[in-house]
Parts: C-alpha cells; sequence; structure tokens
C-alpha cells in the first residue's frame, strides 16, 4: 500500500498531480493517445473555442463574468462591463478566445512535466477569488463545472470526427476525459475547505461558501452524458 502524505496533497500541486494522475491510471499511454490525437485536432480548436463562447453566451450569469477585465488583458478600447452591450466579436473576448486557444494547444503539444502542472493550476487560480491576481475575475464553481463538461462533450465529438479506429478513438477520448478531470480537481482545490489548515492564507469565506459536494457530484453525472 503506497503512503499518501495528506498535508503535502494541499501543499505541493506537483504532488498533487501525481496522486490524482496515479489513482485514474492518467499515464504515459495517455499522454500518448493525446500526442497521438494532437496534430489531427488542431485545425477544429477554432471551432471549439468558437462553441465555447457561444455556449457561455447562452446564459446571462455566464457571459457577465465576459464583462471584467482579463488577466493580462491590455485593450486598445476600454472593457465592456456592460454585458448587455458585450457582443462575441468584441476585443475582450477575441483575446480570451486566444487565451483559450492556447489553453487547448498547450493541453495537446506541451510535456506533462511540472511547468505544464503549474500551468493547469495557473488557469484554475485565475478564475477564482485568490489573493495577488490582477484580473476581477471571480467564477462560481458550479459555472466552472459544467463548462468543463460541455468541453469534454466538444473534445469527444471532435475526437470521433476523426474517424479514428475504435482502438485509438477509445484510448483518446478516455485520456481526455481523464486530463479535464484532472483541471477540475485544480478548479476545486481553490473553492473547497479541505486542507486548510496546511495553506498559509486560507481560502475566504465567500470563496468557501460557494462549494458543495452536491456541486461537484452533478458536475461528475454531467461528464457521464457524452
Amino acid at each position: 500500500m503506497e503512503h499518501i502524505d495528506r498535508a503535502q496533497l494541499y501543499k505541493d500541486t506537483v504532488y498533487r498531480f501525481q496522486y490524482v494522475a496515479n489513482f485514474m491510471d492518467f499515464g504515459e499511454e495517455d499522454i500518448a493517445a493525446i500526442k497521438g490525437a494532437a496534430e489531427l485536432l488542431k485545425p477544429l480548436v477554432p471551432a471549439v473555442v468558437n462553441a465555447v463562447y457561444a455556449k457561455l453566451h447562452q446564459f446571462d450569469i455566464t457571459w457577465e463574468v465576459m464583462a471584467k477585465r482579463h488577466e493580462g488583458f491590455t485593450p486598445s478600447k476600454s472593457v465592456i462591463e456592460d454585458s448587455a452591450q458585450l457582443t462575441e466579436d468584441a476585443e475582450q473576448i477575441k483575446f480570451r478566445k486566444d487565451m483559450l486557444s492556447r489553453y487547448f494547444a498547450r493541453l495537446l503539444e506541451n510535456p506533462y512535466d511540472e511547468r505544464m502542472i503549474k500551468y493547469l493550476d495557473y488557469v484554475a487560480r485565475i478564475h477564482t477569488d485568490t489573493p495577488n491576481k490582477k484580473s476581477k475575475i471571480n467564477v462560481d464553481l458550479i459555472h466552472i463545472n459544467a463548462l468543463l463538461g460541455y468541453v469534454e462533450t466538444v473534445l469527444i465529438g471532435g475526437v470521433k470526427s476523426l474517424n479514428l479506429d475504435r482502438d485509438t478513438e477509445f484510448k483518446a477520448v478516455t485520456a481526455f476525459g481523464k486530463l479535464l478531470w484532472i483541471q477540475n480537481d485544480f478548479f476545486i482545490k481553490f473553492y473547497c475547505r479541505d486542507g486548510a489548515e496546511y495553506l498559509e492564507t486560507p481560502a475566504s469565506t465567500a470563496t468557501i461558501a460557494v462549494v458543495s459536494r452536491k456541486q461537484g457530484f452533478f458536475a461528475r453525472l454531467l461528464s457521464l452524458l457524452f
């Protein structure tokens, strides 16, 4: 039986990734499946990105989040803070679409080393109400869970459109599913109370209040409907 240090799960990003990945049997075969499908999937990335933002635009509660300044965004015009006036071709939306395109490119191309693991953690952190963050974005966990479930659906559709043989398709779909659950774990880390006693800066009361186990369970059910 392998010993897992509970404190280190909350203090060491790489250690946390390794534990979750090992538990889910996400390993070299999965990474190879992702890399193997990468060249075929790259041309589909713009369509996936547009689909994601079209989905976000369907609901006022998610589109309102877009009416905030994103970290690293330096617009030539002022940020549109009225979501009713915000269109999908606005400068700040184009910026976010570009960021999402780069995210998918990294998932497809980058080695899953320490730098990549910390990038997955960074992606989660900049969407949450954590210290030392420049953006004003703070997305409730329920929307993160729902969006990741939708992204998985779109990615699976993309993989199936490649007309791979059944074994290769299964391995790719399984690998992307595991990867998005790992990404989801990094998001959850910033919302939940678990391990707060090990952190130098505990999560704020407002942030802790967002999470519920029912939300996480519901999102997991969503991700099975593919």
